[in-house]
């Protein structure tokens, strides 16, 4: 593995950084205190090609490598998880794996206008009881004719009452996880509602949804993949998607960190500068080193993605980044607001929200202790979630 950019990732870093400098940051208190992101972000995510990273360019796609995906991913976290999110569930969940398993009518009809920004997806996997045993859901999908009829609940869905196609997992059958298969749902469908979530404690902005779908009939052309098979592209999609928040949790990491770094450089007490003080230090140090293996673990697992690693090793690799990522966006978040000190807890600094915000990525898209299991696993044979297989 190089541990440098090429001319092309430091690229992609770089126009990430200056969007992000100039469009995001001066939006993000007034975005977080109405809990909504302005939408005209994402036709601007279009046209800089950031929804577009990784797609065959006769999709609309922009060539680029997973590495290049992770900087960009990792300043938009660095801006604003909420807008991050955007990306990271409509680029990366979906439409990624409407380019690995779709027809090409599928492609054709839906890429060209999510990697424009013209339109957005949402991956519809947990449910109000499903969350870390996906291969429990209960939403179902039954066959009518050359139609599906499709009923069920999704919860805590990104960008659900914004998008206009979700990727609906359903069970087609009652054999376990074996029986689930994917839909590109069209959200304007009768029987399609999407009703949003309020009152988060952090990704304010951010369209956070309940899905209800009450005898939606799409055509079998919609199905994504094969029957049955649903499951597996639902696994493989998150694979790569702990990479990209693993890159998200180090950006809001190393935001917090710059801030934390800015502000004890001013803020002066007993006639000096707090970065003075030996206790200071300490905290920005430690955030510092944490940040730096942050973002080399994911960088690592990056570059497995890249070369083609096997299966196993790399959700491994992958699991390994976004636990450790996610626990550090925590710690340094909270590291920097013990350096803003009260300032800190008002939302006239950044880090508050950043503490907010941090919080979630060690819940979603597989829980820190769901990673734990799957190292484990990795390191021993057993697996601890189902012990007689």
């Amino acid at each position: 593995m190089d541990l440098e950019l090429n001319e092309t990732q430091t690229a992609f870093m770089k126009m990430a950084a200056e969007f992000v400098d100039a469009e995001i940051v001066p939006n993000v208190r007034d975005w977080d205190r109405r809990e909504e992101v302005d939408l005209g972000i994402v036709r601007r995510l279009g046209e800089l090609g950031f929804l577009a990273l990784g797609i065959p360019e006769e999709y609309g796609g922009v060539e680029c490598d997973m590495i290049g995906y992770t900087t960009v991913i990792e300043e938009l976290g660095r801006g604003d998880s909420s807008v991050r999110g955007i990306v990271s569930v409509s680029l990366g969940l979906v439409s990624k794996s409407i380019a690995a398993y779709g027809t090409e009518e599928q492609k054709r009809h839906w890429l060209p206008r999510l990697t424009a920004g013209e339109a957005l997806a949402c991956f519809a996997l947990t449910e109000p009881g499903t969350g870390s045993d996906a291969g429990s859901l209960i939403t179902r999908a039954r066959r009518d004719g050359d139609d599906w009829v499709i009923s069920g609940q999704k919860m805590f869905i990104t960008n659900g009452t914004w998008a206009k196609v979700a990727l609906v997992f359903a069970r087609t059958s009652d054999d376990g996880g074996r029986g689930v298969t994917a839909f590109l749902v069209p959200t304007d469908a009768p029987g399609f509602t999407a009703n949003t979530i309020h009152g988060k404690l952090g990704l304010r902005g951010q369209a956070t949804a309940e899905l209800v779908l009450e005898d939606v009939r799409v055509p079998d052309s919609a199905r994504l993949g094969e029957i049955g098979k649903g499951l597996g592209i639902a696994l493989g999609a998150l694979t790569k998607g702990r990479i990209s928040v693993a890159a998200g949790a180090t950006g809001l990491a190393q935001g917090a960190l710059n801030a934390a770094v800015k502000y004890a450089g001013e803020r002066e007490q007993f006639g000096r500068p707090i970065a003075a003080f030996q206790l200071v230090q300490e905290l920005l140090a430690d955030s510092a080193v944490e940040v730096e293996a942050a973002r080399l673990l994911t960088w690592r697992a990056a570059s497995m993605a890249d070369r083609g690693a096997p299966r196993q090793e790399l959700a491994t690799a992958a699991s390994m980044a976004k636990y450790h990522a996610s626990e550090t966006a925590v710690k340094v978040s909270n590291n920097a607001l013990q350096v803003f000190g009260g300032y800190g807890y008002t939302d006239e600094t950044p880090v508050g929200k950043y503490v907010r915000d941090a919080r979630v990525l060690t819940l979603y898209e597989g829980t820190s202790q769901m990673q734990k299991l799957i190292i484990g696993r990795a390191l021993t044979g057993v697996d601890a979630l189902t012990p007689d297989r």
